[in-house]
């Protein structure tokens, strides 16, 4: 990781390998960058020791291989690409980017759809679950357990997208805003990126959300241009590499459609640019029920902030994921200071975050794709 002092005057000396003796979250290449990064840390140092006792908690996953995706990849004796290459995945189709070998810019630039999962039946949902969902799914062992994919699958380091957008329609629903007596769900998706080469995970959503027409709108500045206005239908599961599979018999996991007669249990729709920028647009033909924006770094992007104005004008329950808890804690600050208002739901881990750790995060706090969720606007109606 880097100093967190670099930059402050004079050129670091080495490796960033003095940690902070109270937080331990922080690392310094010098006791001399230690002491002149102090009147910026002092801030948030007793913050970050707070957030370093959750450490175990959150490592916790269910899976075979959690000791080797999180600990061993945060302390680099495991890299995201070794875990991939294990498991005969990396580089392949939608877990292209899911290391530094290929940016998520080279991989969107193929244009592909990808409707494998790179894996045989029984580590992947390649087709319609074994029994309906009863009760709500609280964590990855209740998800694995109902679709009846063994521990030691690696599937959820690409299912966590659509988990997650499961998981916030839940928090959405226990907050009061129910979905009760509709049979379409709009949501509006903000800021994705690797999910523009992962799409095919959000396939899931017709299991997760049985008997919902659910219509997603990807909105952001990564969409590429020749993906603008597309619209992509599921009409069944992405399909496993097993070739006398029952998924071989449908007709085709995902179809493009341009025509607005078109109908699918899950429908994704690209639009490119800023969401303040673009929803005069999208709201002619589609107003959201409920807007998800994953590992959005509100704190970091200016851009957020008339987005956020938006999101309070309009009043629909809003939904946030970041990497670490104190990305969320730099985020509430910008909200408050942007609205006037606190956190409608306050941050919390999200269950259903990547089991496999972000490699050379800035913080020594483990970090995960939607690690924490926190949201704003109007829960209860």
């Amino acid at each position: 990781m880097e100093c967190a002092g670099k930059g402050r005057g004079t050129r670091c000396v080495g490796p960033a390998r003095q940690r902070c003796g109270r937080c331990r979250a922080v690392a310094y290449c010098s006791a001399s960058h230690q002491l002149s990064h102090w009147s910026v840390h002092k801030e948030e140092c007793a913050r970050l020791e707070e957030q370093m006792k959750q450490v175990d908690v959150l490592n916790d996953f269910p899976f075979t291989f959690s000791e080797e995706a999180t600990v061993q990849v945060c302390e680099n004796q495991e890299s995201r690409c070794s875990f991939l290459t294990r498991r005969g995945i990396h580089l392949k189709g939608m877990w292209a980017c899911e290391c530094s070998c290929q940016p998520v810019v080279k991989s969107l630039q193929s244009g592909r759809l990808y409707d494998s999962w790179n894996l045989p039946s029984i580590l992947c949902p390649c087709s319609g679950p074994p029994s309906p969902l009863l009760n709500r799914l609280v964590g990855w062992d209740d998800y694995y357990k109902w679709r009846d994919i063994p521990l030691h699958s690696p599937i959820a380091v690409l299912l966590h997208w659509p988990l997650t957008i499961y998981h916030a329609i839940q928090l959405a629903e226990i907050g009061g805003f129910m979905l009760r007596d509709k049979s379409d769900l709009r949501i509006h998706y903000l800021g994705p990126e690797k999910e523009l080469v992962q799409f095919g995970a959000l396939a899931e959503l017709r299991a997760l959300l049985p008997g919902f027409q659910v219509h997603i709108e990807l909105v952001g500045p990564a969409v590429p241009h020749f993906r603008d206005g597309e619209r992509i239908n599921f009409s069944s599961y992405i399909q496993c590499t097993d070739s006398d599979c029952i998924c071989k018999s449908s007709s085709g996991s995902m179809t493009q459609d341009s025509s607005d007669g078109q109908t699918s249990e899950v429908v994704l729709q690209f639009r490119r640019g800023l969401y303040h920028d673009v929803y005069g647009d999208i709201a002619k033909h589609s107003l959201p029920d409920l807007i998800i924006a994953p590992n959005a770094g509100i704190a970091a992007y200016p851009s957020w902030l008339p987005t956020i104005e938006l999101i309070k004008k309009i009043n629909v329950p809003a939904v946030f994921s970041d990497y670490c808890e104190e990305a969320c804690h730099l985020a509430a600050r910008c909200i408050n200071a942007a609205t006037g208002h606190t956190l409608s739901l306050p941050i919390q881990l999200n269950p259903f975050r990547q089991p496999l750790a972000v490699e050379e995060s800035a913080l020594l706090l483990p970090c995960y794709s939607n690690c924490f969720l926190f949201g704003i606007g109007a829960f209860v109606r």
